[in-house]
């Protein structure tokens, strides 16, 4: 077998791997919490039924109108605002899921938007990174001179830990503010700083949305990882 389907296979093992360690470990975190929190959501469901006494059809119907009608602190989400903010989350890839477009003319349009703007965010975003290395350099170069450093000339190695130290920078800063202004505990802020940087954006945080991830809803507990 040749070199590179070797190493392919090995990849591609390596990685299937992962995605079971994965598995496993989000099993063994979640899932317990996941049935506890499924369970209370239905024990409330029941009780609001009772108490109310509505049917089925009217209990669906009024939870699609609270949840189509769930105000944001940034108001209306396809005004000029919001629907920068959605392009600005389209061209860097991180896709929250808070806003979607609806209509037909909206999704063909998002599609087309998308094809030219995400290679035009990358070409910028690799610029935008060729000037920091370019900064790093200098910072590190007169650093190292003014130290005297035998070797004067900024290595791969200087860059990788300016780079993971600047990252750093940004994820704790975000997370102080975001901690501050979107009321949430500074590791959930921190978790939403990473999630954003790394473009994952899963959505369970996003900023500007009323308690898009609260653990107390209308005065009634929702059980959380960390309650």
């Amino acid at each position: 077998m040749k070199r590179q389907n070797v190493r392919t296979l090995s990849l591609v093992v390596c990685t299937f791997t992962y995605l079971l360690v994965g598995a496993a470990v989000f099993d063994a975190l979640e899932s317990e919490t996941e049935r506890k929190r499924w369970n209370h959501l239905l024990e409330l469901k029941a009780a609001l039924v009772r108490k109310y006494r509505i049917s089925e059809d009217d209990y669906r119907m009024m939870e699609v109108a609270i949840i189509e009608n769930k105000p944001h602190k940034a108001g209306p989400q396809w005004k000029f605002a919001g629907a920068f903010y959605f392009s600005t989350v389209v061209l860097a890839m991180i896709g929250y899921g808070h806003s979607t477009p609806v209509t037909i003319g909206g999704k063909a349009f998002c599609m087309a938007y998308a094809m030219v703007g995400i290679p035009l965010g990358l070409i910028m975003f690799q610029s935008i990174g060729e000037r920091l290395n370019k900064f790093a350099s200098v910072v590190i170069r007169r650093a190292k001179q003014y130290l005297k450093c035998k070797k004067e000339e900024a290595t791969e190695m200087n860059l990788m830990f300016a780079t993971g130290l600047l990252s750093s920078v940004i994820i704790t800063t975000g997370a102080a503010v975001f901690s501050k202004y979107e009321g949430w505990s500074y590791f959930d802020s921190f978790y939403y700083c990473f999630v954003t940087l790394t473009t994952i954006g899963f959505g369970d945080y996003v900023a500007l949305q009323v308690d898009s991830s609260t653990s107390d809803v209308y005065g009634f507990k929702i059980i959380r990882s960390d309650s």
